[in-house]
């Protein structure tokens, strides 16, 4: 029997817009990519259907009559951070900023918003069904947006949507961070190597509040809530949508954010508070201490994941240290640094001002003129950070060779930055599966990055005991 693997990663599926219990857009041009208009339930679909048609017709030619697919959900597949709504009638007490910027990672308003996901997007799961009865397997690998796929409740709510007897439900299987496939290649999300989205430990990331389970999430997510969320002109899965140069921030403000959200500066500055002081917060909160021994927790992981203790052990040891244990590294991030010079340097100045002004009784308006000398430095200290996020975008050569090592395979498989690759990187053949996400790199939503890439592993014409790795984009029937 053939095993032919299928990994697509970064779908982020989430709710549509406007959001429940909402009923009317804020613009019409907010969080436009959200619209139903931009799922991509049908183009799934028709990709699940594809692999199975294609594998059946590779086995055929290899006189293969039981080909078994694997599909690999490889991270951020269901977007968590992203889901706006929240229950009309609550059955737990809500926070003024859960209904603003999202339910907090608890895990009965995870339960909630993985509720309202798979219903929204109730074709494509109703696709994996039939998958799975088909007789093929499905893996699910957590990613940073889907952190919360580890509670045990959500996984639960995601088995029982795809309508599986019980022999059907043990071909569905989630891991901790990784999976290595058919003994010949690692796949898993990527973002463990990233510092602002690595989840701290994937094996017990939970935290306790206040006797309820909670999830510490990764920097960058608690960003994404608290900021991004906030500003439905920005497009958070793609840097071009809201990174850019000054020259054109300003040009966006007045094209756009003048009437749609002209305090944007306001909603930065305290939703980068916030994610500070979110963040910090979790750096000090009980760890969750589940009954299950280390040991036995690192086995059963371990076995999942088609690997052993050892191997699992000697990948966490890799995992890059994360953002959160160097504060200025984050509030260099999020502009905080900045702000803070700026309000540092105008207090000082109306200090020195105030006291002239009682000496010599000039005008305060006089702190304006000495702001504006201070004003080319502090540009000038501005021009000389820069952002780190996009370093950790590029494939580390290093990092590949130590995990071929660890895992003897020379095969890595990667999600996370939403760039589809193929090559290699001395011995180690390293591939990333892109993205299905709505990639608009305009507010309008009319001009997409390249998505709908996949990673395809079949067996070799020449031998079936060899698989031949491929980076694919699946085109749409029109």
């Amino acid at each position: 029997m053939g095993v032919y693997t299928a990994v697509i990663s970064d779908l982020h599926l989430t709710d549509s817009e406007p959001s429940r219990p909402r009923r009317k857009l804020r613009h019409p041009l907010w969080k436009k990519f959200k619209s139903k208009e931009f799922f991509v339930d049908r183009a799934l679909t028709d990709f699940v259907t594809s692999i199975q048609a294609t594998a059946a017709e590779t086995a055929k030619q290899l006189h293969d009559d039981r080909p078994q697919v694997e599909l690999v959900l490889n991270g951020d597949i269901f977007d968590f951070d992203s889901v706006m709504a929240y229950p009309e009638k609550q059955v737990y007490k809500l926070d003024w900023i859960e209904t603003r910027r999202g339910l907090y990672p608890k895990e009965d308003r995870s339960v909630f918003k993985i509720d309202v996901i798979l219903e929204e997007h109730a074709e494509f799961i109703n696709a994996l069904s039939e998958f799975i009865k088909n007789g093929h397997q499905l893996i699910l690998i957590p990613g940073n947006h889907d952190v919360e796929l580890h509670f045990p409740k959500v996984q639960t709510r995601i088995i029982n949507a795809l309508k599986l007897n019980p022999l059907e439900r043990t071909r569905v299987r989630f891991v901790s961070w990784y999976y290595i496939s058919n003994n010949d290649t690692l796949i898993e999300h990527g973002h463990q190597q990233d510092p602002y989205c690595m989840c701290e430990n994937p094996l017990n990331p939970f935290l306790v509040d206040y006797n309820e389970l909670t999830i510490r999430l990764p920097f960058g997510n608690v960003a994404c809530r608290y900021i991004m969320n906030g500003m439905g002109l920005f497009n958070p899965h793609v840097e071009k949508n809201y990174i850019m140069s000054l020259p054109e921030y300003l040009r966006f403000f007045f094209k756009y954010l003048i009437q749609a959200q002209p305090l944007i500066l306001w909603t930065w500055l305290w939703g980068s508070v916030a994610t500070l002081y979110h963040v910090t917060v979790d750096r000090f909160s009980m760890v969750y201490k589940p009954t299950e021994s280390i040991e036995d927790r690192v086995e059963r992981e371990a076995q999942k994941s088609n690997s052993s203790p050892r191997v699992l052990r000697e990948l966490q040891e890799l995992f890059v240290i994360p953002a959160v244990q160097n504060p200025w590294m984050i509030a260099k991030e999020l502009w905080l640094d900045r702000a803070f010079l700026m309000l540092a340097g105008l207090s000082i100045i109306l200090f020195f001002v105030a006291q002239l002004k009682d000496l010599f009784g000039i005008s305060l308006w006089w702190a304006v003129v000495a702001y504006m000398f201070l004003l080319p430095f502090f540009l000038f200290y501005a021009r000389s950070i820069s952002s780190l996020v996009s370093t950790y975008k590029e494939p580390d050569e290093e990092l590949f060779a130590k995990q071929s090592e660890v895992t003897g395979l020379s095969r890595i498989i990667y999600g996370h930055t939403h760039i589809p690759r193929h090559e290699y990187y001395g011995a180690v053949e390293h591939l990333n599966s892109g993205t299905w996400s709505p990639g608009f790199t305009d507010v309008e939503c009319t001009t997409s990055d390249e998505r709908n890439n996949f990673v395809w592993i079949a067996p070799s014409p020449e031998s079936a005991d060899v698989r031949k790795a491929e980076l694919k984009q699946f085109l749409t029937k029109k």
